[in-house]
């Protein structure tokens, strides 16, 4: 069964209207306020004949950044990682050609200067970890680390990921299951597990999404690594509904998870979920929310986002709560964040994936603000 809790109808109503006002397939959203939920609703199909349920899980796409900024964070709350040193304190043959400067807050912000590789490797290679690493390690800035920013899409995880590695044992995927994921019996991954597979829902393209720049084009590198990753490309060989690579370790952008699991990751951290302690202390979520990236970006754009230290801020792009709400959201429409001022957790997932604009999350938020 989905139910709201009394006072949030208004979800509910903008949830049931978003069916009729948007070529939706199915969909799930989630909030808690104060560690505990209050709303939990699903509609309509995970894959054709099988309908969405309570469990469904859906790839999130760069929702994925905001697990990875959560692991982070907890890591710098810890004092075992400085934000601000130079990531060659933690990874030493990270700092060749010319990268002795950058810092893990300048990969947060989108502003260490290599959005994307020059050398172009295959599917397998970015799968098995290392050779990502090598690649990274022998890159050189497109600009001066800390200078600009721009969309630092795969890139952003595996630094991070290989950060969190090096500090932890363990991979950014696992690390994030270990210490948040299991604990709370959250139902997100980078790297899905195969006896979840069950559970996945089918990712569908709508009708008019616009073309695909030019595979040259920066962003389109950025965002399929050199075309290594098809994008949108889901039923292509390696496409966003192939376990293969829902299964490996893509930490900038292959988090996979349900409408509930997300935003019990953001309840974890402001609130903590149903009296469990939270995660990141006050202090650490002023330090987040600090902005670092706005404005027109290294290729010319500016969509009116701003970002903290690995999170999208409140912003004309992101309409969220307010200045102390943080998140992240993933190709298709997919978007979570948390905010401690309200003690209010979102998050809201779907399969059926609109373009640019997809305003879906955003009436369901405006609904939510009002409730508050």
């Amino acid at each position: 069964m989905t139910w709201v809790d009394e006072g949030f109808g208004a979800v509910a109503d903008t949830f049931a209207e978003n069916f009729s006002l948007f070529p939706e397939l199915g969909a799930a959203v989630s909030v808690y306020v104060d560690g505990r939920q209050v709303v939990e609703l699903w509609d309509g199909d995970a894959a054709p004949g099988r309908p969405w349920a309570r469990d469904t899980v859906v790839p999130v796409f760069s929702c994925a950044k905001g697990l990875v900024s959560v692991v982070v964070h907890l890591l710098a709350q810890e004092g075992r990682l400085d934000l601000d040193a130079p990531i060659g304190t933690y990874w030493p043959s990270f700092v060749a050609e010319g990268k002795e400067a950058i810092t893990c807050r300048m990969v947060l912000g989108h502003r260490a200067g290599i959005p994307v590789l020059d050398k172009t490797l295959t599917f397998d290679e970015i799968a098995a970890w290392t050779p990502m690493i090598a690649a990274l390690e022998e890159q050189r800035p497109l600009w001066e680390p800390g200078t600009a920013y721009e969309y630092h899409g795969h890139v952003f995880g595996f630094v991070l990921g290989e950060v969190v590695r090096r500090i932890t044992g363990q991979l950014p995927g696992a690390y994030f299951r270990t210490v948040i994921g299991d604990p709370l019996g959250l139902r997100a991954w980078i790297g899905l597990p195969a006896a979840e597979l069950p559970t996945l829902a089918r990712l569908e393209e709508a009708e008019g999404r616009p073309p695909a720049l030019d595979p040259e084009h920066l962003l389109m590198r950025i965002v399929t690594m050199n075309g290594a990753l098809e994008f949108p490309g889901l039923d292509v060989p390696h496409g966003w509904n192939d376990p293969d690579l829902l299964a490996m370790e893509l930490p900038g952008a292959g988090a996979v998870a349900s409408a509930s699991g997300l935003a019990g990751v953001y309840a974890a951290a402001i609130t903590g979920i149903d009296g469990s302690p939270r995660l990141l202390s006050p202090e650490t979520i002023d330090d987040a929310v600090r902005e670092v990236s706005s404005g027109a970006g290294f290729l010319g754009f500016d969509a009116g986002a701003r970002w903290g230290s690995g999170f999208l801020l409140d912003s004309p792009f992101r309409p969220t709560l307010g200045p102390r709400s943080f998140g992240n959201d993933g190709a298709g429409g997919q978007f979570a964040f948390g905010d401690d001022e309200y003690g209010v957790a979102f998050a809201y997932t779907a399969n059926r994936m609109l373009g640019h604009g997809d305003p879906r999350a955003t009436r369901l938020i405006a609904a939510l603000r009002t409730c508050l």
